[in-house]
């Protein structure tokens, strides 16, 4: 309890204990209303108080109100009333000898036993005790006070007042060190369920929810750091015959039994050490290390059989059968996971085209997509100087309202001999045969030179991880920026966790030294890479940007909702930026609205658009409708982004 005495808005409580009236009679005169400018002045000389305030007059001094009693253990009793009441005292002065009853050292420590922050002055013209006596009984000893027989009638009231002030501030100080405490304990519980949602998303994220097994983004996860190594091992993608048969007759309850039970027999047949992930649907991704491609293959067959048994579905018996396409990866050179995983996809396909049930190992003649490839890869190196490259600009919208903010900038090829090629395509090409650097320097001089357009928006550029390692990568854009005349706070630059996980260090170094510079920081796609709080921590980041196959499933499936919810709570924790991408209805736009998201970007509210269009939409500042998904022009088309 904090009683308010020093603005004299409660009376201060004081207990007097001795066994003479007179004595009472003198502490009553001592209370007594006087003049006395001297007390505060006399206080800083007792506690030596060096910045106490110059001498106050006597109204500001508190009002005293005195209980008397004539025995120790009156004065126990009295305060035990007291505490009792809520209303305690502040100061008690006590007389040393009160025979017949307990002696004054006595009344002391049971005072103190009751009360722990009550000050005692001890009064007496006697030394029955010495005061470490006293203290070891009734301490601390600095909430315990002599004054010797006879006494002034200013020490008696400076004592008080002093004390009681003192009284005032150690329970204000108790009060606020118990704030405190609730407050760190609210945070740490705060820290732990920060801590278990992103153990639940990052499970969510990495799991199928219907078999518990890992899926795709783990998947590849596994892929990627399998490649990383000096091991050989296999890639395989299995796929169930006539799948579709058993959910169109039995239904989809049978569909997602005969779904686990086959991860359960691929589970169990796996080589030791390997990995089965659902991809989805019906399906599976497999990983094991092996000496060769002939092993490699006998591995696959033996699954193949084990899992080539009679399912009891629902109460219907199912034969169960899957096609298998493999690829055996030497540890040199370190190929590219996706690549992988297409060319394993091209073996599965050939499987199903000769029979099914069989299992069928990757060769080149199965991939036609490769001169293809190496056609991409010369047209892409002129494409630049034949004008064949577009920027286009969709507008980022604030949450509450359709106001412009600002434009990511996406990437479009238009070759005269293949058409419009997905940015999918020709960035990894691009990536690989280190065009990516010239290709990114046109894009972020085109960018930068559209932002003069604008009135007062940012442009969010997309980085590849090469792009991102660069050696000069800093300077170089702090170069582009200069040259162009743009504020850095005007460029968002767009870098996904792959990017910054290979060296966490030196990103870390690196987004820190962009941020220095003014540059904003998005972590694009967040949820399908390594995430992590110690990774949002560690870099120094603006906003994260929510991946479209979450907004894509929160209306169909539980775990992407809760996955939503969590990245925009852990944002918020952090004091992050958080723009959910890929919204396409109305129902997508209501929903992250109320979970928080701060920033809206999807064909709901605008297709990426050309230049013209983009300077048309900045200079109205707003969106005030939303386009038809269905709608927009050809040469626009497509989700594929690069910046």
């Amino acid at each position: 309890m904090i009683v308010k005495i020093i603005e004299g808005s409660c009376p201060v409580r004081i207990l007097i204990i001795d066994d003479e009236p007179a004595m009472h009679d003198s502490y009553r005169q001592c209370f007594a209303p006087a003049s006395g400018g001297s007390l505060d002045a006399m206080a800083a000389e007792l506690f030596g108080d060096d910045d106490a305030p110059a001498p106050a007059s006597a109204d500001d001094a508190p009002d005293f109100a005195l209980t008397h009693a004539m025995q120790g253990l009156d004065g126990v009793g009295e305060v035990e009333k007291a505490l009792a009441d809520g209303n305690p005292f502040a100061v008690a002065f006590i007389d040393i000898r009160m025979p017949p009853g307990i002696d004054g050292r006595e009344t002391a420590k049971r005072i103190r036993a009751l009360d722990p922050d009550i000050n005692l002055v001890i009064v007496t013209g006697y030394s029955d005790f010495s005061p470490i006596e006293i203290a070891k009984v009734a301490g601390p000893a600095d909430k315990i006070f002599y004054i010797a027989k006879p006494f002034e009638v200013d020490e008696i009231v400076q004592t008080a007042t002093a004390l009681a002030k003192r009284w005032q501030i150690d329970l204000e100080l108790a009060a606020a060190r118990a704030q405190l405490a609730d407050q760190i304990v609210m945070l740490e519980e705060q820290g732990r369920e920060l801590a278990a949602n992103e153990s639940k998303a990052v499970h969510m994220a990495t799991h199928d929810s219907l078999t518990e097994a890992p899926n795709r983004l783990a998947f590849l996860r596994a892929l990627t750091e399998r490649a990383r190594g000096r091991e050989r091992f296999a890639a395989a993608m299995l796929d169930l015959d006539r799948f579709k048969l058993v959910n169109d007759t039995l239904g989809h309850l049978a569909g997602d039994e005969m779904i686990r039970s086959v991860y359960l027999l691929l589970s169990a047949a796996v080589p030791e050490g390997g990995v089965v992930a659902r991809l989805g649907g019906d399906e599976f991704g497999i990983l094991f290390d092996t000496p060769g491609e002939e092993a490699a293959v006998q591995a696959c067959e033996l699954m193949l059989r084990k899992m080539t048994v009679t399912l009891n579905l629902i109460g219907h018996s199912v034969q169960a059968g899957a096609s298998i396409g493999v690829i055996v990866t030497e540890a040199e050179p370190v190929r590219d996971p996706v690549d992988v995983m297409r060319r394993a996809d091209l073996a599965l396909n050939e499987a199903k085209r000769a029979g099914r049930g069989i299992v069928r190992a990757y060769d080149e003649s199965m991939d036609d997509s490769i001169k293809f490839r190496r056609q991409i890869e010369g047209g892409l190196s002129q494409a630049i100087a034949r004008g064949e490259l577009k920027l286009a600009y969709q507008p980022i919208v604030a949450r509450d309202g359709l106001e412009i903010v600002g434009f990511e900038g996406l990437l479009r090829w238009f070759s005269p001999e293949y058409g419009a090629i997905s940015p999918a395509m020709f960035i990894p090409i691009a990536e690989e045969s280190n065009l990516i650097h010239e290709l990114g320097d046109w894009v972020i001089e085109t960018a930068l030179a559209e932002l003069h357009n604008w009135p007062g928006q940012y442009v969010s550029i997309n980085f590849s991880p090469r792009q991102f390692r660069r050696h000069n990568f800093v300077a170089h854009l702090v170069e582009c920026v200069q040259r162009a005349g743009v504020e850095p706070g005007r460029v968002q630059i767009e870098i996904t966790e792959t990017a910054i996980f290979d060296d966490a260090d030196r990103a870390a170094e690196t987004l820190y030294r962009l941020r220095q510079m003014g540059f904003r920081i998005a972590l694009d796609d967040f949820g399908t890479g390594y995430s992590s709080l110690y990774n949002i921590r560690k870099f120094a980041l603006d906003c994260l940007k929510i991946d479209k196959s979450f907004i894509d499933g929160m209306g169909r499936e539980r775990e992407s909702a809760a996955i939503v919810h969590s990245i925009i709570h852990l944002g918020r924790a952090l004091g992050l930026g958080v723009i959910a991408e890929g919204v396409e209805t109305d129902a997508q736009v209501q929903a992250l609205r109320l979970a928080g998201a701060s920033h809206l970007q999807g064909y709901y509210f605008s297709r990426p658009v050309d230049a013209e269009a983009a300077r048309a939409m900045a200079a109205m500042g707003s969106v005030e409708g939303k386009d038809d998904p269905g709608d927009g022009p050809a040469l626009l088309q497509g989700n594929g982004t690069h910046g």
